[in-house]
């Protein structure tokens, strides 16, 4: 079912006049943002509620993902050091305590890919799940949890010691209860793992975490994608090479989608520039511009506007629906390229992006942002976040649009 966006109804301005280039605004959207979840998003008996309908309704009230999990805890860490709320604290030990009780295997020591009703549904290992879960410690560490310390450093020891593939210097994605690796290898599991790497070394100033952080951006924006255009593709097989037919024409799987992902070009853009910050290296920025304006050129919708999920390795239109997650995280890497550069044609990006966002994609009347839109900029239902979906790419977007935004 598709659900028909009327600007005028639901109150949305045919164009937006927001300053989308001031903190006082990146500030408020993170409060309206937060505030969709607030009073609804704490599960007393444990964890978080992870699905909720448009209007705050929350559904299925049992269900449980790793990521989820984790990324509300990054969600209450980032307030609460923006914004001092003690409240915040404690959602971040409510958020790890629940990871520590339930979904992790005290016998394994790894964690449940998905909880129902306090009970495994999902027992696999992910690297992805892992990545989240060492984000979700460095978030407990800057919160000034103390015991979060030493989880971190477990968690990357599992990393190591579980996926870590020495040969090619990345990461394996998927292992059994077990720990019997699946013969699959993919990039967003070694993405998020960078991005966790570059926020445990924020948190603890540890060279290892920022070593590995560099090593997996090099290999996976340069050396992996040799074979595919310069395009960072999304699936590879057990001796990484590319594996250009895994989940072609099922658009089913969120987590490892077929194709040249829009938004992961930029969020890679995003995460070479924050590496840029601890250790600079000269090749960086160029590689961040390339990626930037090669997802720009062919993931741009010029004729209903936002940025489409996907497209094929000669730039062609895959999957033309509009997710949420793909215009944030663009957002993030066009100010960061803009304040890197100087160059006003990324401010004239960022402007573009956020004023489609706020148009359809902003709930301004609920808060936060809905998930999925047809390439047409309709809704497909009334659900707002669902297993994954916790606004950490929207909120996290902003806060480092806030790094490089003084005014």
């Amino acid at each position: 079912m598709e659900i028909k966006v009327d600007k005028t109804e639901q109150g949305l301005p045919e164009r937006c006049d927001s300053n989308f280039r001031s903190r006082d605004f990146l500030l408020q959207h993170i409060r309206h943002t937060l505030s969709f979840y607030e009073g609804r998003s704490v599960d007393p008996a444990g964890g978080f509620f992870h699905c909720y309908m448009n209007d705050g309704t929350v559904f299925d009230p049992g269900l449980r993902t790793l990521v989820a999990s984790c990324r509300f805890v990054f969600n209450y860490a980032k307030a609460y050091g923006q914004f001092g709320d003690e409240k915040y604290q404690s959602r971040v030990v409510h958020g790890l305590n629940f990871l520590r009780e339930s979904h992790r295997n005290p016998q394994t020591g790894g964690y449940a890919w998905v909880l129902r009703d306090g009970n495994v549904l999902d027992d696999h290992n992910h690297c992805y799940g892992l990545a989240f879960v060492l984000l979700a410690y460095a978030c407990g560490v800057e919160a000034g949890v103390p015991e979060a310390k030493a989880w971190l450093y477990e968690t990357f020891d599992l990393l190591e010691e579980k996926f870590w593939d020495k040969k090619y210097e990345l990461y394996a994605s998927e292992a059994s209860v077990d720990w019997t690796l699946d013969p699959y290898r993919g990039q967003n599991d070694n993405m998020h793992t960078c991005e966790a790497l570059i926020a445990a070394y924020e948190v603890t100033q540890d060279e290892v975490f920022l070593d590995r952080a560099c090593l997996l951006a090099s290999h996976m924006t340069r050396r992996q994608s040799q074979d595919t255009g310069s395009h960072v593709w999304e699936h590879y097989t057990q001796d990484w090479k590319p594996d250009l037919e895994y989940n072609r024409n099922d658009k089913t799987n969120s987590i490892r989608p077929w194709g040249v992902q829009t938004g992961h070009q930029t969020e890679w853009t995003k995460l070479l520039l924050i590496l840029d910050r601890h250790r600079p290296e000269a090749w960086r920025l160029a590689r961040a511009k390339e990626l930037f304006d090669s997802a720009m050129a062919h993931g741009w919708d010029n004729d209903n506007t936002g940025l489409i999920y996907g497209y094929d390795l000669e730039g062609q239109e895959y999957d033309q629906d509009k997710y949420f997650w793909v215009q944030a995280e663009s957002l993030a890497a066009a100010a960061l390229l803009a304040d890197r550069t100087g160059d006003k044609a990324y401010w004239a990006w960022y402007d573009k992006i956020w004023d489609y966002s706020f148009t359809y994609f902003v709930d301004h009347e609920y808060g936060a942002w809905y998930r999925i839109l047809t390439v047409n900029n309709l809704r497909y239902d009334d659900k707002k976040s669902y297993k994954n979906k916790t606004d950490y790419h929207t909120m996290g977007a902003c806060y480092e649009m806030l790094n490089v935004i003084s005014q």
